[in-house]
């Protein structure tokens, strides 16, 4: 078995919707992919990248990122409702939201959004911060409930069927800590560090055994081990990313 992943494939660009329709529809029909989110905030493209995927993968496991989850385009309610309806697409297309076993393998989604654990939003994030104007949440909701919304559906041990299993895989589309961040990113792009993700989900991955965990979002690709963990990012990104993104699937898994 061969796992792959890649996040961020904002599909609302026609050339990464050519990527995804070049892929081969027979080299991986035996293989699972680790899809990390942020996929198209329009439930239609995002619907039709599920599927072309899913025609690809033998197992295509799939959590919603922050783009996936806007409204302002939508008419819909709030970011629940399109998370709802976000959970019945990929489901009606063949993916999967819930942890997936192969032998002594155990793959596991992991839901998060950001909490301000990783610092502050300045004034200058506040206004140029997307989620902020695409995103709505029920009144009492701040970024703190909601990141607590969402790790309260993360499965234990128990429901991740766990037993047995000689290697976890989590994987998640926000980052788990704010180390994963290389140190030589410029100071004005640090001014995004409090809406990257949340220390609360490293703390849930730690307790479900992972060795190995994938994430999206940062669109800063990389591979680091911390604590007993390897740690992999492989965002497609933007078009104009396409001079220092990778733009393939990585192979972050192979067993018999």
């Amino acid at each position: 078995m061969r796992v792959f992943a890649v996040s961020d494939l904002h599909l609302d660009y026609a050339p990464n919707r050519a990527w995804v329709e070049q892929l081969s529809r027979q080299d991986y029909r035996s293989d699972i992919l680790i899809l990390g989110g942020d996929i198209s905030d329009r439930i239609a493209l995002l619907g039709e990248g599920l599927e072309a995927l899913a025609r690809r993968f033998s197992h295509v496991l799939f959590v919603p990122g922050n783009h996936d989850l806007w409204v302002h385009r939508e008419g819909m309610r709030d970011s629940f409702e399109k998370f709802d309806a976000v959970c019945r697409i990929a489901t009606e297309r063949g993916v999967s939201m819930t942890p997936y076993r192969h032998g002594g393998t155990a793959i596991v989604p992991m839901l998060s959004w950001y909490d301000y654990s990783f610092g502050a939003p300045d004034d200058y994030l506040k206004g140029a911060w997307a989620d902020y104007r695409a995103c709505r949440w029920p009144d009492g909701y701040d970024e703190d409930a909601v990141t607590r919304w969402f790790i309260a559906r993360n499965p234990s041990s128990a429901a991740a069927n766990l037993e047995g299993a000689s290697e976890v895989i989590t994987f998640s589309h926000f980052l788990p800590r704010i180390d994963l961040m290389p140190e030589g990113i410029p100071e004005k792009h640090r001014r995004l560090y409090p809406i990257l993700g949340t220390y609360k989900l490293d703390a849930q991955i730690r307790q479900l055994g992972s060795g190995l965990h994938i994430y999206g979002h940062s669109h800063v690709n990389r591979r680091i081990a911390i604590d007993g963990i390897t740690y992999i990012n492989n965002a497609f990104g933007y078009p104009s990313e396409a001079h220092f993104a990778a733009r393939e699937l990585l192979l972050v898994h192979s067993s018999d």
